[in-house]
């Protein structure tokens, strides 16, 4: 349980750091793209060479599609029907006129977030869980690749809440009461899951994996579409390929 607690802890901590930053520092789109590509390729990393293999072990693999599928699902649905899941994966429909009519939008924006940050809690949960033994790659990882991808999403939560005409200081009132859950979801995420069997784990990391492929989709192929390719792509190869690295890593000191 302190491990967790200490986990989210972090990922709020930065998310909330990422928020001052924004509210301190020019914020120029092009460096704002590509810390959105690092963290969505960290986050497909992690999706790819530790959840797949790692879910595979204890789950058939029309399971393991059926567990992510419903975790893309969810972020699919909540983008199409409530609002932009992440901030910083939808950077570049933050607009003027998004802004201006922000108050129109909170409630749901507020609604979309805390499912996108309970999420983040809940796979930093399973993933520590996963690895309750010696093994501990998938949990760095996991670590690590959420902690990477708050920094974008705590600056972009902080741009539009500026650019939509809020103090600084209620600012971050609102990136820290939309990011607490991230440890809303640690503590159940730990509370339901640690004495689960292992192929409902599995599921619970799959089903966190297909947020994570749904993520770093929408923010490559939204910012590609929009703005430089060469910024974006080689941030999201950094990123994919840093937590490849991370992670053979860990299986080589295992």
């Amino acid at each position: 349980m302190k491990t967790v607690l200490w986990q989210v802890s972090i990922a709020f901590a930065i998310a909330l750091a990422g928020g001052a930053l924004g509210s301190v520092l020019a914020r120029n789109h092009k460096q704002l793209c590509a810390l959105i590509s690092l963290g969505a390729g960290t986050l497909l990393g992690v999706a790819v060479f530790a959840i797949a293999p790692e879910c595979l072990e204890a789950m058939r693999w029309w399971q393991f599609v059926l567990a992510a599928g419903t975790g893309y699902g969810l972020f699919a649905l909540v983008t199409k029907y409530v609002f932009h899941v992440c901030p910083a994966c939808a950077a570049s429909h933050f607009d003027e006129a998004t802004t201006h009519r922000f108050a129109d939008i909170a409630t749901a924006m507020m609604v979309a977030l805390g499912i996108h940050c309970t999420v983040d809690g809940l796979a930093l949960a399973a993933g520590h869980g996963e690895h309750a033994g010696p093994g501990r790659s998938m949990d760095a990882a996991m670590v690590v690749a959420i902690c990477v991808h708050k920094v974008p999403e705590g600056l972009a939560l902080g741009a539009l809440l500026l650019g939509a005409g809020f103090a600084r200081r209620r600012m971050l009132g609102f990136v820290a009461a939309v990011e607490s859950t991230t440890l809303v979801g640690g503590v159940l995420g730990w509370m339901v899951l640690r004495n689960v069997a292992e192929f409902w784990l599995a599921a619970a990391v799959a089903h966190a994996g297909g947020g994570f492929l749904f993520l770093a989709a929408h923010a490559v192929l939204g910012e590609i579409v929009k703005h430089e390719k060469f910024t974006v792509l080689l941030s999201f190869t950094v990123g994919f390929c840093a937590v490849g690295a991370l992670i053979l890593f860990f299986h080589l000191r295992d």
